[in-house]
Parts: C-alpha cells; sequence; structure tokens
C-alpha cells in the first residue's frame, strides 16, 4: 500500500465508508457460507465451487484491504473558492485559440471519472492545473505533442 494522502469529498469518503461495512460484514458472511457449502461437496481439489469461493474470498479481502487504506490515508476536501488551483478546485479552461469551454473538477485519484467532469490531481493535466491562477495559461503533453490551455475561471 502507497503512505500518499487520497484526495477525497465528504460524499466519496462517506461512500467508501459504505461499501466497506457492507464487503466486511454481509459479504464476508455470503461467502464463508458459499466456502462451507462447496466444502461439504467432496474432495476440495476438484470441486470447482470450492476453488470459485476461495477466488472470491481473495478478491473480497483484497478489496477490503485496498478500501481500509484509503480511508486512512484520506484527506477529504471541501468545494470551495480559491484564487489558484487546487484539490476541490471546480475551473473553467479552453484550449488556447478556441472559444470551447470545459469545466472541471480537480479531485483525487479514487473520484476521477472524465465523463463527469472530475480529473484526478494526478493527472497530466490536474498536474499541469495545480497552483494556476485564473488567466494564466499550463501545457499538458499528449500523443499529439504540447497542448496550450487557459484558465478563465476558478470556482
Amino acid at each position: 500500500m502507497t503512505t500518499n494522502k487520497e484526495y477525497l469529498s465528504q460524499e466519496k469518503y462517506k461512500e467508501i465508508e459504505l461499501e466497506l461495512e457492507e464487503l466486511s460484514t454481509n459479504r464476508r458472511r455470503e461467502i464463508a457460507e458459499s466456502l462451507e457449502q462447496a466444502k461439504s461437496l467432496g474432495d476440495l481439489r476438484e470441486n470447482s465451487e470450492y476453488q470459485e469461493a476461495r477466488a472470491a474470498q481473495a478478491a473480497l479481502e483484497e478489496r477490503i484491504a485496498y478500501l481500509s487504506d484509503v480511508l486512512k490515508r484520506a484527506v477529504i476536501v471541501q468545494s470551495h473558492h480559491s484564487t489558484k488551483v487546487e484539490v476541490g478546485s471546480t475551473v473553467r479552461i479552453s484550449k488556447a485559440g478556441s472559444k470551447e469551454e470545459k469545466l472541471l473538477r480537480l479531485v483525487g485519484s479514487s473520484e476521477a471519472n472524465v465523463a463527469e467532469g472530475k480529473v484526478s490531481n494526478e493527472s497530466p493535466i490536474g498536474m499541469a492545473m495545480m497552483g494556476k491562477k485564473k488567466g494564466e495559461s499550463f501545457h499538458v503533453k499528449t500523443l499529439k505533442g504540447l497542448t496550450e490551455y487557459n484558465i478563465i475561471d476558478i470556482e
């Protein structure tokens, strides 16, 4: 596991807590019952139900460990208005030479979802705009080369 901070909104933190609770209680119990049922079927070496239940148990424990680690490293970020881009900022940007604007919210990596306009602070565009102010420009290295963006507003 990593020691880096994990930036989360209060909503995402709560969502992870709920998932962890569900996995640690109900889902663990279901898998334990599946294991017991599969054991009762006989020879464990050739018992596909048992092997599947063990694989599900391993995946579950891995997910529980991951979620626990995220919560331990979590830093709750509030949406806010600032004069510079930081985690929690909503930023209106445009490509240099274009009038088309995009609204992006800078979030931690666990919350990133490009379809919702949420970009990670660890992504190339997120790292490039960190610390910038309204009116400043920044460059992002893409497959097509260096792309310049302008910060129109920070909300």
